[in-house]
Order: C-alpha cells, then structure tokens, then sequence
C-alpha cells in the first residue's frame, strides 16, 4: 500500500511540475515575442514615416508623427498574437530628430476548470517599453 501512494504522489508532483514549466515558458515565449515585434514594427515604421520632400529640400531627417502611428498600428496589428489582448500607449513622437516613446502591454487570461470548484481565471500582465531614435549615416 505504501509503495502504491508513493506511485500517485510522484505522478501527482511531476504533472504539477510540468503545468508550472509550461506556464512560466509561455509567459516567457510572449514576451520574447512582443518585445521583438515591438522592436522591429517600431524601426519599420521609423523608416516608412520619414518626410522625403524635406530631405530632399534641406537635408533634415524627420517623421511624420501620423504615418508613424497609422504605420505602427497596422504592422503591430497584423503579427500580434490574437490570444492576447494589448494597448499600445504612444508616449512621444519628435518629427525632427525622429524620437519616438511608446509602451505596450499585452494581456493573457487563462481560464482553468478546477475539481469541485468555480472556473478560476489567471491573468498576467506583460509590459515592454522602448525609446527608439532613428539614426542615419550622415
């Protein structure tokens, strides 16, 4: 009979052992993800937003402040993950030099069935910030 218990008792610590490997890996896969997508969506952007008619005119490198976010909020859009719900807070934009401040948080709810008890919803929050500067050769 003892050795039966411990049977179930390993079996028992080795599933709640692999369930908290799987959460702890997926909040770190989605935020490995937005924080490379808010990387490279931002400096896309960046690059899209540029006012050619005043390089061209003057040499002075500067954005648009509306095609940047028209621009961020469609590349963000299209690659997020749509199990998560985000809001984008878009802190700063300078047109001349091209700055741009903006934060991202992303929210994940899980909702778990527990034996002989209501659904428990656990929700984790995911926050990533960046400060981005287009820098140009000349």
């Amino acid at each position: 009979m003892r050795e039966s218990v411990w049977g179930y008792a390993i079996m028992v610590l080795g599933l709640l052992a692999v369930g908290i490997i799987w959460f702890f890996a997926n909040a770190t896969r989605t935020d490995q993800h937005n924080y490379n997508l808010l990387k490279e969506t931002v400096e896309a952007s960046m690059y899209d937003a540029i006012d050619l008619a005043a390089y061209r005119k003057d040499g002075t490198v500067r954005i648009e402040e509306e095609k940047f976010v028209e621009n961020f909020i469609r590349r963000f859009s299209e690659n997020a993950d749509l199990s998560n719900t985000y809001v984008i807070e878009i802190y700063d934009v300078n047109e001349v030099p091209p700055k741009v401040s903006l934060k991202v948080s992303s929210t994940n709810s899980k909702n778990f069935l527990m034996p002989n008890q209501e659904n428990e919803d656990f929700e984790f929050d995911l926050v990533n910030n960046i400060d981005a500067i287009l820098e140009t050769k000349y």
